[in-house]
């Protein structure tokens, strides 16, 4: 089969900054996503445009691709500068947009692929059809979205799908989150969320009785679907996203490795699939997601709705589980666990059942456990790695490459020679000098001495796989001479590659294509005049301003979520209609209040405005 008629799978990573986005490289990550100096959904994870340019340049090489994140709300008076920040990104060689402003279509874009934010609330197939037709590259679907949800939307729709397989979760779907612009006028659409999902609340009934006290009832525990990922690529995905774009380093190295690594098994095992980019991570450590910062896993709503998705008890670090507690005395503790624990670790315990507690490693002897404090340690309890100290210094340490696999030639021609060089793309290039060398006097030493100066590519990102010399007669060369010539090739060749990989153009044609909807009010997110006139192009009779513009009083819809806290509590009003008699619940803590309402057909909560 035609390696272009294959299905190509990306791994796209998250960068915080340049080096998050050369280790997401190194690591295997087809592709990277990355703030520029404004306008992101990270409002403290800008980048300059040099470190934007530098990471291009190397993720070219390889083939991989860099996405920039323009994805926040616009104000009128903010779209000149996104405008003209996004014809410098295009200058650079950036290969797409992530955006949510519609506005944005409607300003002089230049040739360059749009991505659909998932900030654009995209769980429809009607939505996502609409997206496609009117020029968007690619969709970040919702990440609430089933393995059959999915599979309907791909059904409906040929543009690219991207979906979250691992990292932090909100609670609310993305881009209808208006908790933090009430409470704190911090708004999420513009990259200020507070995130008063992860603060405590105690929740009672319509009589008082208080069913949850302190508990962090909206915190979801972070996302895993590191076994699912051969069955969303049979749904429809193509892009697997990584969430963490405010993650360091470590962070990005250890989990773009394991999906890298999980993607490769599957990849291998079929013939209708291929990488999405090119060359071989080696990575120096053995990746281990559960020791990456998490708040326990969860696999959401991939399959249907499932049971213990929330992190209530804190929305810290847990890390991974060791086990429990067997013996205590004055100043050590016994461990019932399999695993190692080293000097400087970070363990956390769970004290009076509910608050998070926290210590460090000063020394283990003979599996006796020396730590910082010895405060609320009990026989029994479970304990929990949120720093492994070895671990980290084996990735901070690591040497991991990524190669690419290229057969290099050096043939004798008439009046010169020829060094050539041909990659696993299949992109070659040569370079012809005249060497002037000298007869060898020791061939078979000669020889040897030409296969160890050609081979010398370990500071490339090419692998020798394969060295052939065609000589007519036994020459003697000398190092320095082949070195350059070697040098000068791996450039040129590096060069064809960063070009042959460049940033494609993509014109958007704006169009007349029918929005599924006419009339739109303040989720539709619009808050300058230009994503009105696109709306109104799209056949939209009437749309509200959105929040950001136009504030909502008391009884306003600020967040609609599948996390049901009835469902959490065993009291689902489906399968225990006697729930009834608990509405209206009231979420509050000293700060805040909210009414809770449930749309039981649509299996959502929804929280209003008190």
């Amino acid at each position: 089969m035609n390696s272009q008629a294959l299905k190509a799978i990306e791994l796209l990573s998250p960068a915080k900054d340049l080096q998050c986005g050369l280790a997401a490289i190194a690591h295997g990550a087809d592709a990277v996503y990355i703030g520029g100096p404004g306008f992101g959904a990270r409002k403290n994870a800008g980048n300059s445009l040099d470190d934007i340019e530098q990471l291009i340049n190397t993720a070219h090489l390889f083939g991989a691709k860099v996405y920039i994140t323009l994805n926040t709300l616009l104000f009128d008076h903010e779209l000149k500068a996104a405008n003209t920040l996004i014809h410098q990104l295009y200058q650079l060689g950036a290969d797409a947009l992530i955006i949510q402003d519609m506005g944005l279509l409607e300003t002089d874009l230049p040739p360059i692929p749009i991505h659909a934010s998932t900030q654009t609330d995209n769980r429809s197939p009607e939505k996502v059809k609409f997206l496609q037709d009117v020029g968007f590259d690619q969709v970040v679907l919702a990440r609430e979205l089933s393995l059959n949800q999915i599979k309907a939307i791909s059904k409906h729709s040929t543009v690219p799908l991207e979906y979250f397989i691992h990292g932090a979760l909100c609670v609310c779907y993305s881009g209808q989150c208006y908790m933090s612009a009430a409470i704190n006028k911090r708004s999420a659409n513009r990259g200020e969320c507070a995130q008063p999902c992860r603060l405590k609340y105690n929740l009672k009934s319509q009589d008082g009785t208080l069913l949850y006290k302190d508990k962090h009832l909206l915190s979801l525990k972070d996302l895993n679907l590191s076994s699912y990922l051969e069955q969303l690529i049979d749904a429809g995905i193509s892009s697997f996203k990584i969430e963490g774009r405010l993650k360091d380093k470590d962070y990005v190295a250890n989990v773009t490795a394991h999906y890298r690594q999980l993607l490769d098994k599957i990849i291998a095992g079929r013939t209708d699939l291929r990488p999405a980019s090119s060359g071989q991570s080696r990575s120096g450590f053995s990746p281990d997601v559960n020791k990456s910062f998490n708040r326990g896993f969860t696999t959401y709503f991939v399959n249907g709705r499932e049971a213990d998705i929330a992190s209530i008890n804190t929305p810290k670090n847990m890390g991974e589980a060791l086990g429990k507690v067997r013996q205590t005395a004055k100043d050590y503790f016994v461990l019932n666990t399999s695993k190692e624990l080293s000097n400087g670790d970070g363990l956390c315990f769970f004290y009076n059942k509910d608050t998070l507690n926290g210590l460090k490693v000063n020394k283990v002897v003979n599996k006796k456990i020396y730590p910082n404090s010895m405060k609320g340690i009990k026989p029994g309890m479970a304990l929990y790695r949120n720093f492994d100290k070895s671990f980290t210094d084996t990735i901070s340490s690591s040497t991991s490459m990524r190669k690419i696999d290229a057969e290099l030639y050096f043939t004798e021609k008439d009046g010169g020679f020829e060094l050539s060089i041909i990659d696993s793309d299949k992109l070659h290039s040569s370079l012809q000098a005249d060497l002037h060398p000298d007869a060898a006097s020791h061939p078979e030493r000669a020889l040897e001495q030409i296969q160890k100066q050609i081979s010398k590519l370990g500071a490339t990102v090419f692998h020798p796989k394969q060295v052939v010399i065609d000589l007519k007669s036994d020459w003697f060369f000398q190092a320095k001479a082949l070195n350059a010539l070697r040098r000068e090739l791996i450039e040129q060749h590096e060069a064809k590659r960063r070009q042959h990989f460049r940033a494609k153009e993509r014109k958007l044609n704006p169009n007349n294509i029918e929005f599924p909807k006419t009339e739109l009010n303040y989720t539709a997110n619009i808050i300058n005049e230009k994503a009105q006139s696109f709306y109104r192009r799209h056949g939209v009779k009437k749309a509200d301003w959105g929040f950001e513009k136009q504030p909502k009083g008391a009884g306003t819809e600020l967040m609609r979520t599948k996390h049901c806290l009835l469902y959490m509590n065993n009291q689902c009003l489906k399968e225990h209609p006697e729930a009834k008699k608990l509405l209206p619940l009231t979420l509050y803590n000293a700060k805040d209040s909210y009414e809770l309402a449930f749309d039981c057909k649509k299996c959502e909560m929804i929280i209003k405005k008190a």
